[in-house]
């Protein structure tokens, strides 16, 4: 048939594995070892013993070419070869549908599989990623004079990209049994290597909760005072931080606490641990968000 212009070109075009004749008239037709099934025995070339064979001496179920009569051992098959449907529409070879050719838009929500694990870098910047949360329901009686870790409150994660941010968020109940100083801070430590301290000022509190600021231990800090006595009670404290820790690494944060001199700093109680009984506990939580950046 003549065409004005260029023969349409477009279609499958393959030669398949070698096949070898026997005493018998069917053969599995095999592409780089793997059953092949053509559209139609029309799709074949088939050449036997040097000639090539007519589409109606052939027939085909499948992947399985049966030959017009049985060959022997002594015959040649030369070679199978496969034509695709040309000028009309054909299934896409593996691996030939580049990004390119994917339209502007065309993969919608609806093609995306409620189950798809998709890269968090692909969720867009604001999104959150996972939430990781420790919580400290039990009472503790803190009295240490440096800086040192607090019951339960650690929260371990590992971010998704390097350009996420961690939304760090603290409320810690504690309670003085005297005039005294103390104070919470949050450290960090990635992929179990040394501490890193947020390069913020570092808050105190003074007596009966008078703020003092000191730019010393540059670690962002919040803290609470109560006096003691029969009247004391058990107050809320927060901590928010954004935090950009630019790795993919694993990361700890901690929340580490320090009371002033030889007084105790009860968490989650009021000034004594049995002075629950009679009443509600609190409890501490410590969660971290990561966000897409």
């Amino acid at each position: 048939m003549p065409y004005i212009g260029s023969e349409p070109s477009s279609g499958l075009f393959q030669e398949l594995d070698a096949l070898t004749a026997s005493a018998t008239d069917d053969y599995t037709l095999k592409l780089n070892g793997a059953n092949y099934f053509p559209e139609t025995v029309n799709n074949l070339l088939v050449s036997i013993n040097g000639v090539i064979q007519g589409g109606s001496t052939m027939s085909l179920n499948g992947a399985v070419l049966t030959v017009g009569a049985t060959l022997s051992s002594s015959d040649t098959i030369d070679f199978v070869r496969v034509f695709g449907n040309v000028g009309t529409v054909s299934t896409p070879t593996d691996g030939s549908v580049t990004a390119n050719k994917i339209g502007t838009g065309a993969i919608t929500n609806a093609k995306i599989a409620d189950n798809a694990s998709i890269s968090g870098s692909k969720l867009g910047t604001g999104a959150v990623l996972q939430v990781k949360q420790s919580q400290f329901l039990g009472n503790e009686a803190f009295n240490n004079t440096s800086y040192a870790n607090i019951s339960d409150m650690t929260v371990t994660i590992t971010p998704k990209s390097t350009s996420s941010k961690m939304l760090i968020q603290v409320m810690v109940n504690g309670n003085a049994n005297a005039d005294q100083r103390f104070g919470f801070k949050v450290v960090k430590f990635v992929g179990g290597g040394s501490v890193t301290n947020f390069l913020l000022p570092n808050f105190s509190a003074g007596a009966n909760g008078g703020a003092t600021t000191s730019n010393s231990g540059r670690i962002l800090a919040h803290a609470i005072g109560r006096g003691g006595g029969s009247n004391a009670s058990t107050s809320g404290q927060s901590i928010t931080l954004l935090d950009a820790p630019n790795t993919t690494s694993e990361i700890v944060y901690k929340l580490q606490g320090h009371a002033e001199g030889s007084q105790y700093l009860y968490i989650n109680s009021f000034q004594t641990f049995s002075d629950n009984s009679n009443t509600f506990a609190p409890m501490s939580t410590f969660t971290v968000s990561e966000i897409g950046g």
